[in-house]
Parts: structure tokens; C-alpha cells; sequence
């Protein structure tokens, strides 16, 4: 199993830069690149100088995060998502990078769950469609939210399915898997190979429904039942990656260095549990 990093873990003060230099020092893997701390990086930097960092470094890039929101849109909404993808094609085949996180939309009014379902099914097709020429993968990410129209695994699981594309999978997100009660069974039952993205997390013990991403903590310090989710993913034969995502405020203020630090050995030690981890 491999470790990756999620940019988002520190958002606040920290540059793609940064973080690939401070992942590079505590070992990590792999790492997760935000599409707004890419765009920029690129200010000041080039897309081959980011080739070149990766060529000669042990960490390399794993996924894009995230075209946002990407169904129920108007015409020039869409359009940029579209656009933001053939971006993320361009550059991803420079780097390396074959799979990019699509976010499904929030607060879309009374669209019923089969409507959600054509919408969604629609726009991976077409999305899809494009990022094949480029070897691209999407990894649809559903939310643990009551107001997001894509909101548990078995939902996301079955629209990735109907789809049934080779570059379309699911993002495991173990925070978006226990805020909805997503079921256990329903992970049991899963493809593996369909599983494109996992990420770890923990969060505070509030109900369903009721938590946000600033309830997130680090993996093993909160009430999701994470062995349970990793015994899952153990049986059903799924080994590739963790990435360690969370969006705490109160981690954003720490140092960076102590964050990306922390982040590893919290990752670590929970998996070490079930697989064996890469080691550098």
C-alpha cells in the first residue's frame, strides 16, 4: 500500500512547492495535486520544471483534485469544467498524473434520485469520453452530505457502474463513507479495480447528517470505526493507495512541516495494521 498526500490537508499557507519538497523528506509515495495550487505553482513555474521534479524524486503524482460540481449546470458552468479537464489531460500527461476527482453538485432542488442517477451518468460519459485520449481516468467522489446529490457509496457505486467505462471509478473518502452511514456490506460487495482513489481520514462524533469537513481529524483519533473499513478493503483485495485528506482549520495553522509530519506517522501506523506499507 502506498501513502499519498492531499494538498487539501494544507490549504491554508502552504504552495504545491512546499508540499512536494516536505512529502519528498518524510517519504511519502504519492501525492494528490489541487487544481487551484497547481494553477498557482504554474505562475511562477513551468509544467516541465514540475516533470523534472518528479522525474528526479521519489514522489510522484497520483490524482488531480477536483473538477467540482460537475452536473446540473448551465452552459458556460459546464463548458469550464470541461475546459479545466483538458487542462488537467495536458499537464497530467506531461507529469504523469492519469486520474482526476470529479465532485458531483450540492443543493440542486427536487431532482428525484433517478434523475440525479441520468445527470450523472451523462456528464461522466461525456466527460469520460474526452480524458480517454489521454489515458485519464475520473474518480467519482460522493459527499457525505445531505444536500449533495450524489451522497453515499452505494449510490456513487451504482452510477459508476452504469456507466461502465473503463476510466470512470469511485473515490472512497472514509469521512464521506461513515457521515451518511454508508453501509459496510455495500464495500464488501465492491470491485476492487473500480476503487480509484481511497482516501483516510477520522472525524469528531457527531450524527449522521450533521458533519462537515472541519469535523475531519487524523486517521485514528476519531469515531469512524477505520479497521473495519480497512479489513474491507483487505478482503476484497484492494491495496493501491491511501491518501491522507483532511480540511481541519486547526490543522491549516500548524506549521507545515509538523502537519505533512503528522499526517505520515498517523497514516502509517493505522495501516501498518493490514497491509504492508512501501517503503523507500
Amino acid at each position: 500500500m502506498k501513502i499519498a498526500f492531499n494538498q487539501a490537508t494544507t490549504m491554508k499557507k502552504s504552495t504545491l512547492k512546499a508540499d512536494l519538497e516536505l512529502c519528498e523528506r518524510y517519504g511519502y509515495d504519492l501525492i494528490e495535486i489541487r487544481l487551484d495550487k497547481l494553477r498557482d505553482y504554474l505562475i511562477g513555474h513551468t509544467v516541465e520544471e514540475l516533470k523534472e521534479f518528479f522525474e528526479h524524486h521519489r514522489i510522484k503524482p497520483y490524482a488531480f483534485n477536483a473538477l467540482e460540481f460537475i452536473t446540473f449546470r448551465d452552459r458556460e458552468e459546464y463548458t469550464q469544467i470541461q475546459n479545466d479537464l483538458q487542462f488537467l489531460c495536458e499537464v497530467g500527461e506531461k507529469i504523469n498524473c492519469k486520474t482526476v476527482i470529479a465532485v458531483p453538485s450540492f443543493d440542486i432542488g427536487d431532482y428525484t434520485i433517478s434523475e440525479i442517477k441520468h445527470e450523472t451518468v451523462r456528464v461522466l460519459h461525456e466527460l469520460a469520453q474526452l480524458a480517454e485520449p489521454y489515458g485519464v481516468r475520473l474518480a467519482l467522489e460522493f459527499c457525505g452530505y445531505p444536500n449533495c446529490s450524489v451522497n453515499t457509496f452505494a449510490q456513487a457505486y451504482d452510477i459508476v457502474q452504469e456507466v461502465n467505462r473503463d476510466n470512470v471509478g469511485i473515490v472512497l473518502d472514509c469521512f464521506h463513507f461513515y457521515a451518511m452511514n454508508s453501509r459496510i456490506e455495500d464495500l464488501q460487495a465492491a470491485d476492487p479495480s473500480k476503487i480509484f482513489v481511497f482516501h483516510i481520514d477520522d472525524c469528531e462524533d457527531l450524527p449522521f447528517g450533521a458533519l462537515r469537513d472541519h469535523h475531519r481529524v487524523w486517521p485514528g483519533d476519531g469515531a469512524i470505526d477505520l479497521d473495519q473499513i480497512l479489513r474491507t478493503l483487505k478482503e476484497i483485495g484492494y491495496c493501491e493507495m491511501a491518501s491522507v485528506e483532511l480540511f481541519r482549520p486547526e490543522y491549516w495553522e500548524w506549521d507545515i512541516e509538523k502537519t505533512i509530519k503528522t499526517a505520515k506517522e498517523k497514516t502509517e501506523k493505522i495501516l501498518s495494521n493490514y497491509f504492508e506499507l512501501s517503503r523507500s
